[in-house]
């Protein structure tokens, strides 16, 4: 297959700094001032709205303010970065994508490993993937588009919304699944991906339902299918991955909460028990649920585990698929 690239994924570098050390008194009073949580991107995407939430809720169980900063650039790298280099005193916090944990895998400059340069926290929610087709598509479903995709597979391409996001991992899956090689266009962000969908350049695009949904609800894209077990009440007609044949085909985009990596063990176990009540808050639990994410409850121990799985299998496809960062 082949991948068109329409974006150039950069970072910025930053130096090391030497953590201090924090002795018990000082994790016992935590937290006795506002929290800083970085989000490493503009205000008024996913990650941000999920983040605003999260650090609402959490900031009720902790007692004390959340402020949100957002620091975007460099395909999240900066607004990371600077939590990497912050004090570890728990007081810096990091809302991230799933992106994020890829590293230079999809960034080559990224300043730093996501799995030793962080302690992961807390994963705060889900988000499945839907895949829409553009309305000239042939076929009035799933089984019908493929018949025609198969026929003339040429005529197709795939928009990817950005190198090793949750949907280009996705879409990687689904074309490993069907077996044909569909060309890919690299896009620099979600919108002009729905553009290019919309009007008939790129013919399918698979990405979170949280941006995509409104398009197939309003009848200005296809629903094919959607990643997660059960239909989604906010768009009822879409049928599942399974029931078009595509079995065990659940994956979805996912948030979560990270320290620097030597934040004390006390402090990050008050983190990840704020963070535990916050998945089971019925206030929070709504607010998500309407914007499509399901919310989590892994604390530091199982959501290491489940980065250091992800991290395994996404690199296996995106190598497999010979993608090349830029």
């Amino acid at each position: 297959m082949q991948l068109r690239r329409r974006t150039v994924l950069g970072a910025a570098g930053a130096s090391l700094v030497v953590a201090p050390s924090f002795g018990p008194a000082v994790a016992q009073d935590y937290p006795n001032k506002p929290l800083k949580m970085i989000v490493p991107y503009p205000p008024g995407g996913g990650t941000d709205g999920l983040g605003r939430l999260t650090a609402q809720a959490l900031s009720e169980k902790l007692g004390q303010q959340i402020v949100i900063q957002n620091v975007g650039g460099a395909s999240g790298t900066i607004g990371s970065e600077m939590v990497r280099r912050a004090e570890p005193d728990g007081y810096t916090i990091l809302f991230n994508a799933s992106l994020f944990v890829l590293g230079k895998t999809v960034v080559p400059s990224c300043p730093y490993d996501p799995q030793t340069d962080f302690r992961p926290i807390a994963q705060a929610g889900e988000a499945p993937l839907v895949m829409l087709a553009n309305n000239n598509v042939p076929g009035n479903d799933y089984a019908a588009t493929m018949a025609a995709v198969r026929a003339d597979p040429k005529k197709f391409f795939v928009a990817i919304s950005s190198g090793g996001s949750a949907g280009h991992i996705a879409t990687l899956a689904w074309l490993k699944r069907i077996g044909i090689p569909l060309d890919q266009i690299l896009y620099k962000g979600t919108a002009p991906a729905n553009t290019d969908l919309m009007a008939g350049s790129v013919q399918f695009f698979m990405d979170p339902w949280t941006a995509l949904l409104p398009l197939a609800t309003s009848g200005r894209a296809k629903g094919l299918f959607v990643t997660s077990k059960e239909r989604t009440p906010l768009a009822p007609n879409i049928p599942t991955s399974a029931e078009v044949g595509l079995k065990d085909f659940n994956l979805s985009s996912w948030y979560g909460v990270w320290a620097p990596r030597d934040t004390p063990e006390p402090i990050v176990s008050k983190l990840a028990a704020g963070m535990a009540a916050v998945s089971s808050d019925k206030g929070f639990i709504d607010k998500t649920t309407a914007l499509g994410i399901v919310p989590t409850a892994r604390g530091p121990k199982d959501f290491a585990a489940f980065i250091k799985q992800e991290v395994e299998t996404n690199t296996a496809l995106l190598k497999e698929a010979n993608f090349k960062p830029e």
